[in-house]
This record gives C-alpha cells, sequence and structure tokens, in this order.
C-alpha cells in the first residue's frame, strides 16, 4: 500500500503480538466482508489513527449496489467508508501539533499540493486527489488507518467523536454556503432534505441566512427539517408538469426574494425548480449530483442573471465546522438516526438501513 492507503495488493500479516487491523471490504455488488487490512508504513508526518466513528455516505451506498460513483468505478476490493473520526496512537517523527490519545476529526482527502489547482487553494480540485473510499484509494472503516497529520484536527472537549466525523457531510454545507456566498441578508431555498440537504441548511443559518425554505417529496424529512429549524418546508411530487405551480407555492412560503437555492438532489425538476424559483440576480448552487446529465430551462435564468455555481467536495473547512459545533451554532447530534457497532452482521445491517432511506438519515459506526 502506498500513501493514503492506495492498493498495492490487499491484506497482510501482523506481526507477533501485534492486533491484527481488520476493516470492511467491499468485495462485489451487495458483498462487504470484514477482514484483515494492512497499514502502510508511518512516514514521518503521518499519524495511527484508531477508529472509533464512521457515518455511511451516499456515495458509499452507491459503490456498494453499483460498484460506481459518478465516474469513479471499483474494479478491484476496496475498504469502504470515509466519514470519520478517532484518536491518536502514534506519530511521526515530524508531527509536532498532535500526540497520542489526542481525539481527531480526519479530513479524508490528500492533495498533491504541486498542481496550479492546490497552489491556488482549490485543492478540492486537485486531479490527484487520494480521498478515502474513493477507487482507488482504500478508506477508513477499519480499526486503524494512517493519515497525514495535517488532515486530522483536534476535537475540542466538548465535541463527541460522532460529531468529529459528521464533520465531512457537514463541510459540504459550508462549502457550498461559502461557494453561495451566504450571510445575514441572503434568503435560501433548500432543494432537498437529504442529509447533504439538512446539513446545508444547518450552515446556511449558521452562515446568517434569516429565511431559509426546504422542499422535499418525503413527509418524514421535511418534518425533520422543520424541527432542526427551517422556516418552511413545501412538500413537491416528483413530476416536472409540477414545477410552475410549486414555484408558486415556495414564493408564498419564503415571502421574499430567493437570493440563493441550493439543489442538493441534482435532478433536472430540482434543478429547473431551483433556477425559476431564484429571484433575478440571485444564484443557484448545484450540490447533488443525482444525474450526469440534466435538461434545464437555462436560457430564461440566464435573462434574468441568475448565476449558476457547482461545489466538489470541500477546502479548508474542518475549522469552521469544529466551531459551529462547538459553539452551538450548529447541532449535528439529530441528524443520527441509526448507530452500529463493527461486526460483520452489523457493517451488513447499517448498509441495508442506510440504503433502505425511510426514517434514517445518518448511520454511525461505533468502533
Amino acid at each position: 500500500m502506498g500513501k493514503g492507503g492506495m492498493s498495492h495488493g490487499s491484506a497482510g500479516e501482523a506481526k507477533d503480538g501485534e492486533e491484527e487491523n481488520m476493516a470492511a471490504w467491499l468485495l462485489g455488488i451487495n458483498t462487504l466482508k470484514i477482514q484483515p487490512f494492512k497499514l502502510p508504513p508511518l512516514g514521518p508526518h503521518d499519524v495511527k489513527i484508531r477508529v472509533k466513528a464512521v457515518g455511511i455516505c451516499g456515495s458509499d451506498v452507491h459503490y456498494l449496489k453499483t460498484l460506481r460513483c459518478a465516474d469513479f468505478i471499483v474494479k478491484e476490493p476496496m475498504v469502504i467508508g470515509h466519514e470519520c473520526a478517532g484518536i491518536i496512537e502514534e506519530v511521526g517523527s515530524e508531527v509536532k501539533k498532535l500526540v497520542p490519545g489526542d481525539r481527531v476529526a480526519l479530513e479524508p482527502g490528500i492533495s498533491c499540493w504541486r498542481c496550479n489547482l492546490c497552489k491556488e487553494g482549490r485543492y478540492n480540485l486537485c486531479p490527484e486527489m487520494k480521498f478515502f473510499a474513493t477507487p482507488p484509494v482504500h478508506g477508513s472503516l477499519a480499526n486503524q488507518v494512517v493519515h497525514p497529520a495535517d488532515l486530522c484536527f483536534k476535537l475540542p472537549g466538548s465535541v463527541s467523536l460522532e460529531e468529529g466525523a459528521m464533520c465531512e457531510p457537514l463541510s459540504v454545507g459550508v462549502h457550498a454556503c461559502r461557494r453561495a456566498n451566504i450571510g445575514p441578508e441572503t434568503n435560501v431555498l433548500v432543494m432537498g432534505a437529504g442529509p447533504i440537504g439538512l446539513v446545508t441548511m444547518l450552515a446556511a443559518r449558521a452562515f446568517g441566512a434569516p429565511r431559509i425554505v426546504i422542499v422535499d417529496v418525503d413527509d418524514h424529512r421535511l418534518s425533520v427539517a422543520k424541527e432542526l429549524g427551517a422556516d418552511d418546508i413545501v412538500k413537491v411530487s416528483t413530476n416536472i408538469q409540477d414545477v410552475a405551480e410549486e414555484v408558486s407555492q415556495i414564493h408564498k412560503a419564503m415571502e421574499a426574494g430567493i437570493d440563493v437555492t441550493f439543489d442538493c438532489a441534482g435532478f433536472n425538476k430540482t434543478m429547473s425548480t431551483a433556477l425559476s424559483a431564484t429571484r433575478a440576480g440571485g444564484k443557484v448552487c448545484l450540490v447533488g449530483m443525482g444525474h450526469s446529465e440534466m435538461t434545464v430551462p437555462l436560457t430564461p435564468a440566464a435573462a434574468r442573471e441568475v448565476d449558476v455555481v457547482g461545489i466538489f467536495r470541500y477546502k479548508n473547512t474542518w475549522p469552521l465546522c469544529l466551531e459551529f459545533i462547538s459553539s452551538g451554532k450548529i447541532d449535528v447530534k439529530p441528524l443520527i438516526t441509526h448507530r452500529f457497532g463493527f461486526s460483520q452482521k452489523e457493517v451488513e445491517e447499517a448498509f441495508e438501513t442506510s440504503a433502505g432511506g425511510g426514517n434514517a438519515i445518518k448511520v454511525m459506526f461505533n468502533l
């Protein structure tokens, strides 16, 4: 194995007297198995982490169900998982700011720091990115992982390991709010009340958005959004013919112009609704990637100078996420609806629960 868990082979034997590291391996469609996972050597700027909390992301479920997510395809066995936090067990010789026993949240992507995008500070777009559980890089649903120290962020005493793991999905919402310049004068519409829609809503509120309306097709998710602080909710259909009527309902719920819309689903209908609902001179931020291609009314939106921006993952978000959580500006705990241990049976049950939707929002492993 190479830096970041890139596979050059798979399991290995533990040394005498050393506990064998185990991980959840994706072996095929709907096939996960806990088996040995050999770690790379600890480099001078690395730390070894005892993983304690891992959340299941939609991308993890995509890989399990189809062995692909967007253009990333699983071609050989891969350790799954990337939303994680744990406790430092060992530090490299050049690590100065972390010591064994520190509790940390892990940023899962290792960029090259040499390309033009990295040098510009947009390292999330690095073409050489090595990201947990994105083929061919192994993930973090394991007893232990090795990771660069500068991508491990010490948790304040008031922040739990589960909350530390939630920094990863929350980072998507924080990055989206930065891209859309959310502030105290920005009325926000959120399309989709799934996990990413909900963290985007929470982030927008923390950034100062005075009024937030969220829409979805599911009554339960809308009720959760309302409990988490949405000013109003609108139930919509999946029928593209309903867009005009639903935009009218959304405008009535907002009671003001919509400055920014976050499309956290990424379908033809949600993006069409977003473009139509946003005020002239406003902004639409595409967060979800439900469709790789969409047919949307772009020309009328352009005629109203509605800006369209996209996001990909995040950059420099962990410190702000931890500040939001530790200060109480954001409470991610209600998003964690199901918890499982780290056994073969529980790993299978956890992914079934996450894939099944229903009342599940964030499914969390406690290792």
